[in-house]
């Protein structure tokens, strides 16, 4: 059977190899602790929950959704940005649900995209931004991120001929994998640049609220603020997010789309519920996408979404605070054992560089670890070339799960 030449680069998958890595470990009696996926283990919250068991009882739910039928999933989004970022959002024509970030990070390439355009994506940077371009035939100009420069990309270094044929630069701050943040001075950057040379800004932000300390332009951390936790909830309006959204950047919305998950902040990774925000023209060559693969989700889902976006963020606020607790016991073990990494400032992953001898092999390093310690991780080149040197950790075990993976990774090492 003949296949198609653009599934060639969707061939080789670190991520696959490490999951049959896990899988012999656990055949050989390992105690797996697995700190290689981003799931987060906490729960969706009780009002959350309750809004979908409702809808259940609803035989109304039980159709077809299409899009004028999620108006109020639509309509909760919209409130959502204006109270976090005071950008003003039309509903009808700059928001469109996806079943997931990673449904519309995949399928705008198909819109954007002719064979052999450029698409400028972080690397390192997470898989299915290149796989949605390799799936648009379209070519990949990777934006090296280094720590010299905060991991964040330099611009001026992208080629003239490349950007000719560009049509979408992707970021994502905060920063999946290496944690990293963007101020809001780079983004309006990133914003003049694709103006002046015609491109999409797309920027997939699925880590807005796992920050824990002061950060970005502001320069505030929460307790600065003075609130207490039922006084934030008061003062939600005020609260705005510590890291920027691109739409502050470009608020009259004039090449730039952002995406985001209920996966993270709400732990709903699960019920595949998200949504796209920003360009009109975007959102619409989006939408056609969409419409000829998929409707939309059981509107009960919708539903859970909607309470979990205008109902109590006090849970969002709590699995920061449990986030940060991990984050901080997490490094505090790695540093007793002799390795040294720096203390992020967003996201539930600890971007560390390898010691000596596997600096330059994280493939390597991940699949003997899992073998021989039943701890497992992600390498840094599954996430690209300027990758490699380095390992992602998940913070998605309790503080002692994490401490007793360092216990392990020491003997190892």
């Amino acid at each position: 059977m003949q296949f198609a030449q653009r599934l060639q680069p969707l061939q080789s998958n670190v991520f696959a190899d490490m999951d049959r890595a896990k899988a012999l470990a656990l055949s050989a009696g390992k105690e797996l602790i697995d700190l290689s996926l981003g799931s987060s283990d906490l729960p969706a919250e009780p009002h959350v929950i309750e809004a979908i068991a409702q809808s259940l009882d609803d035989p109304s739910t039980h159709g077809y959704l299409l899009f004028h039928g999620t108006r109020g999933f639509r309509q909760a989004a919209a409130n959502w940005y204006e109270q976090k970022f005071g950008i003003k959002v039309d509903p009808e024509t700059e928001v469109l649900p996806l079943i997931g970030s990673q449904e519309g990070t995949a399928h705008l390439p198909l819109a954007l995209l002719n064979p052999g355009d450029f698409a400028l994506l972080l690397d390192p940077g997470y898989p299915s931004h290149a796989g949605g371009v390799y799936l648009a035939s379209g070519q990949i100009y990777p934006m090296p991120l280094k720590a010299e420069n905060d991991f964040l990309p330099v611009l001026s270094d992208i080629p003239a001929s490349v950007l000719a044929q560009s049509r979408m630069m992707v970021l994502s701050y905060p920063h999946n994998p290496t944690a990293a943040i963007a101020p809001l001075s780079f983004f309006k950057e990133a914003v003049a640049f694709c103006q002046q040379h015609n491109i999409a800004l797309v920027h997939d932000f699925p880590y807005v609220d796992l920050v824990f300390d002061g950060v970005g332009d502001w320069g505030l951390g929460i307790g600065d603020w003075g609130l207490g936790t039922g006084d934030w909830e008061k003062n939600l309006s005020h609260a705005q997010s510590l890291v920027p959204s691109i739409l502050q950047a470009d608020p009259d919305k004039s090449v730039s789309i952002e995406f985001f998950t209920l996966s993270k902040s709400y732990n709903m990774g699960g019920f595949r519920i998200g949504y796209a925000i920003g360009n009109a023209e975007l959102i619409q060559a989006l939408r056609q996408v969409k419409a000829a693969v998929d409707f939309n989700q059981y509107r009960g889902i919708l539903n859970g979404a909607i309470a979990a976006l205008s109902g109590s963020q006090i849970g969002v606020q709590a699995a920061v605070a449990k986030f940060r607790q991990r984050r901080d016991a997490f490094i505090t073990a790695l540093h007793h054992i002799g390795w040294y990494v720096p203390t992020p400032q967003a996201t539930m992953y600890i971007w560390a560089k390898l010691p000596s001898p596997w600096s330059q092999n994280s493939v390597d390093f991940c699949t003997q670890l899992v073998k021989q310690t039943g701890v497992a991780a992600s390498p840094g080149a599954g996430f690209g070339k300027s990758g490699e040197g380095y390992v992602r950790f998940a913070l998605v075990h309790e503080p002692s799960v994490l401490e007793t993976a360092v216990e392990r990774m020491a003997e190892f090492l």
